[in-house]
């Protein structure tokens, strides 16, 4: 009995032990999977669409932009006269492999992944008279799907163009893909022509699609596999058309694949050509319209059928709700497959949730809708209306096994990493009441893309926020906490936006050092500056990490000579101002309009005044910057902007006097020249005549009172305008601005009013690294001289652009004031000023050793720097 008895005791504590492991391992496993979905999973998996700064087709529910080469055109083709140019011609002038082509497909191809290949890739192709074109996408993981690699195929070279790592500068093959005299031979471009344009804005003009002649000539099939085999022997496995294009490197199978693809395109274009040639022609005379003999007939039909692909435009599919079509079609999918039952409208309601839901999500996340929740699993959620986490991922899992017909012992699947990471959302969407779709479109809107939301934003997805077109999205308030999107919000995601485009994406200071031949420290500097001395054999490589140079010649001076201290000091790659670590900027304590004026010896290679700082303490420091450039506009009488502007031609000897300013009137404002001129060229013949003649009263104040052209309109249209805008203005209207700028005056200010310096200038944001070589600014501007007549009225006339990034005019007198009446010391000390005014503004914790207000700047440059007076002289007489 009494074994027995034990025998049961440790059965018992056998049972419980058990069970105790098992709920510790289910435990475990909720509180993992809690960890896992408590952020979204983007903040740790790496996407290259991420990376991308140029993103033309975001994932709002705003229409597409396309490229606008004519400001008057509404939604028509860009290149809509060049095509239909080419759809005129009857006879196609091409030979496409001129019996020339390497069948074995050797092994040399050229990978374009940088900006100096694309454009050399570019020029190759401009003297090209054919290429052929393909295009591998990827859908999968991404709402639109991107181009992930074009083959490009000469007659002579295979070049595969890496779209993900050149995404941002593709447009550099735009002007040859629409270029009329070129003819791209594509296979089946209906897809491939609206890509080009959705990613890139290319627009592909004179095509030749080897899949429309297949048509033309009734071939049995019409795919690039039969063609491949049939004209050139080589078969070609198409799965690899599904395999993830976006995968660096490329596997030897998949380059293989890509090459073929355009390599053998233009032979079997010529084989085509020759058919259709041969080809009789069946109509009758009366059908045959063009006129045309059977020879040229059917080449012709080819030609207007391709290029009529050219006038497709890409356009987003837009909805009125979020996935109200998916929605349609899969409950009448299902009741044609169950028919009606008793809980229908439970059904309906929650597939219409659920597609709201996954077509919000796959938008916020740059996926596409079948990655994020297929349509049966969104079936099988509505009928199941499962409570828990675990149930979820069943029902999600089994439904997507079902699809794949595998069998019941397969072990079921995960879902996505979008359901994965947002679980939490479910028992809302399945269990709660909620009123309408709009709630559901608010709550994640809210929850997500918040100002506290999960789940970062992307170019891809910012726009959901501010270019949101749906009936849904008019009324952003939720009526459970009154929660709406107020200004705030589009401040905190514009402010996340920015830190992740323009901060810098790698460290600035390596630390690397530099030494003298004696053994003393120089300085220290980034890679770039030793990988220079070392290629020149100037220095010798003494230790590799951190890397540090031994000079091979006696260096000009040392810093601690000349009391620069701070150069021989390691820098931290962190804000100067709060110690951020995560993201900062370059900010140029001395502002930009100042310096670019200054002697070459007194700011080439200084780093000293250029600092790393957050984007919070760049808005502080800007904004103390522009209150003491007024100040000093006070102190030196010297205004900051130009308030009015006449045209220097127009009047010869307006170089000093106010009575030669007089003469050409009040003068005029480059804002109400600039909106008057705009408006005369687009609008002129349509107004009234006499508010016609007020604007051009205002034009004629810049040109002296004479009467004016067309062309006078033009070049008044430039004044004012930033580089940006002018680049802007000569793609759509083909205005040579070289020839027309240098006759103008540009203000100071620029169209909507503000300061010449934004808030995060990009010159400042892309200064070269430790600025220890020179600094990235405009091209060197000579500035005109300013006027001022006795009603304080400050009038421009020049034969040069002035700048528009730092008040150009005004920098420069004060700069020329300074070395007229102080000398380099009267410089060193207004430097001195504005280094005092930065300590002011953001009270820095974290400034490099060595940084001082009191920085003298002194240095001389040795014999082998570019910036030597007598290098310069060298230099300059050998161009």
């Amino acid at each position: 009995m009494k074994s027995k008895f034990n025998l049961k005791i440790a059965f018992t504590i056998s049972c419980l032990a058990v069970v105790s492991i098992l709920l510790a391992n289910k435990f475990r496993k909720q509180r993992k999977r809690k960890q896992n979905i408590s952020s979204c999973y983007l903040k740790s998996e790496e996407k290259p669409q991420q990376n991308f700064k140029r993103v033309l087709a975001n994932n709002s529910y705003a229409p597409f932009k396309h490229l606008k080469l004519d400001e008057n055109s509404s939604n028509l083709h860009p290149y809509e006269s060049q095509i239909k140019a080419v759809l005129e011609k009857s006879k196609l002038e091409y030979e496409f492999s001129c019996g020339n082509m390497d069948m074995s497909m050797r092994d040399m191809y050229v990978w374009v992944d940088d900006e100096s290949k694309l454009k050399g890739l570019a020029e190759v192709l401009s003297k090209e008279r054919v290429f052929a074109v393909d295009t591998e996408q990827h859908s999968l993981r991404s709402f639109l799907g991107f181009t992930a690699l074009i083959q490009i195929s000469t007659r002579d070279e295979d070049y595969l163009v890496d779209t993900i790592a050149v995404h941002d500068i593709m447009g550099i093959l735009g002007p040859v893909f629409a270029n009329p005299d070129i003819c791209k031979v594509f296979h089946g471009a209906d897809n491939d022509v609206i890509w080009l344009q959705r990613d890139f804005h290319i627009y592909v003009v004179n095509l030749f699609d080897t899949a429309k002649a297949c048509d033309v000539l009734s071939k049995p099939q019409r795919s690039l596999a039969y063609l491949l085999e049939t004209y050139c022997g080589v078969t070609t496995n198409k799965l690899y058309q599904r395999e993830d294009w976006r995968q660096r490197p490329l596997s030897v199978d998949m380059v293989e694949y890509a090459r073929m693809d355009a390599h053998y395109l233009l032979y079997i274009a010529d084989c085509l050509v020759s058919e259709l040639k041969n080809q009789k022609n069946g109509n009758s005379a009366s059908e045959n319209s063009a006129g045309l003999d059977d020879k040229l007939y059917f080449v012709s039909e080819v030609n207007r059928r391709s290029n009529a692909l050219c006038l497709q435009l890409f356009t987003k599919d837009l909805e009125a709700s979020p996935g109200q079509s998916a929605a349609s079609s899969i409950i009448s999918r299902h009741l044609n497959d169950h028919g009606n039952s008793t809980n229908n409208s439970q059904f309906q309601d929650l597939v219409r949730r659920l597609c709201c839901w996954r077509d919000l999500m796959a938008r916020m996340h740059d996926e596409s809708l079948k990655y994020v929740l297929s349509d049966n699993a969104i079936v099988s959620l509505a009928e199941n209306v499962p409570s828990t986490p675990t149930d979820i991922c069943t029902t999600i899992s089994q439904a997507d096994i079902d699809i794949d017909l595998l069998n019941s012992n397969s072990t079921p699947r995960f879902p996505s990493s979008v359901v994965l990471s947002h679980l939490d959302d479910f028992p809302y969407l399945l269990q709660n009441e909620i009123n309408s779709l709009d709630d559901i479109f608010q709550l994640i809107l809210k929850k997500h893309l918040g100002p506290n939301g999960s789940c970062p934003f992307s170019l891809y997805n910012y726009s959901l926020l501010s270019k949101t077109n749906i009936k849904s999205s008019k009324r952003l308030a939720s009526k459970e906490n009154g929660y709406k999107f107020s200004k705030q919000v589009a401040r905190k995601a514009s402010r996340a936006l920015f830190v992740q485009k323009f901060s810098c994406k790698s460290p600035v200071y390596h630390n690397c050092r530099i030494y003298a031949n004696d053994g003393r420290l120089l300085c220290y500097c980034d890679r770039r500056k030793l990988e220079w001395y070392l290629q020149r054999d100037l220095a010798k490589l003494v230790d590799e990490d951190p890397p540090a140079i031994m000079l091979l010649f006696e260096p000009k001076g040392r810093p601690e000579d000349e009391g620069n201290d701070f150069y021989i000091q390691s820098k931290k790659n962190i804000c100067v101002g709060c110690g951020e670590g995560n993201h900062y900027l370059r900010y140029r304590i001395i502002p930009s309009c100042y310096r670019i004026h200054f002697p070459e010896h007194l700011k080439s290679h200084r780093s000293h005044d250029i600092v790393l700082v957050c984007v919070d303490c760049h808005e502080k420091a800007h904004s103390s910057a522009e209150r003491y450039k007024k100040k000093v506009a006070l102190e030196f009488g010297i205004p900051l902007f130009v308030h009015k502007v006449v045209n220097s031609n127009e009047e010869q000897d307006v170089s000093g006097s106010s009575t030669s300013v007089m003469k050409l009137g009040d003068g005029v404002s480059p804002l109400e020249l600039r909106t008057a001129a705009m408006a005369l060229i687009r609008h002129g013949p349509r107004m009234p005549p006499q508010r016609r003649e007020e604007l051009e009263q205002v034009v004629r104040k810049y040109y002296g009172g004479r009467d004016i052209s067309e062309e006078d309109l033009e070049k008044a249209l430039l004044v004012g305008m930033s580089p940006h805008e002018k680049r802007r203005l000569r793609k759509k209207r083909g205005i040579s601005l070289s020839n027309t700028s240098s006759k103008n005056i540009v203000s100071d200010k620029d169209i909507n009013g503000n300061n010449g310096d934004s808030a995060f200038n990009k010159n400042e944001i892309y200064e070269s690294e430790n600025n220890s070589t020179s600094d990235i600014m405009e091209p060197s501007e000579a500035d005109g001289p300013v006027h001022t007549n006795s009603d304080r009225a400050v009038f421009a006339t020049c034969s040069s652009k002035l700048s528009l990034l730092g008040h150009g005019p005004h920098g420069k007198q004060v700069v020329d004031y300074l070395l007229k009446n102080h000398g380099e010391s009267g410089i060193q000390e207004f430097c001195q000023r504005w280094r005092q005014v930065f300590v002011e503004s953001i009270n820095p914790r974290f400034l490099p050793g060595g940084w001082d207000v009191t920085h003298s700047g002194r240095r001389e440059f040795g014999d082998f720097s570019v910036y030597n007076p007598a290098n310069k002289v060298v230099a300059a007489a050998e161009d």
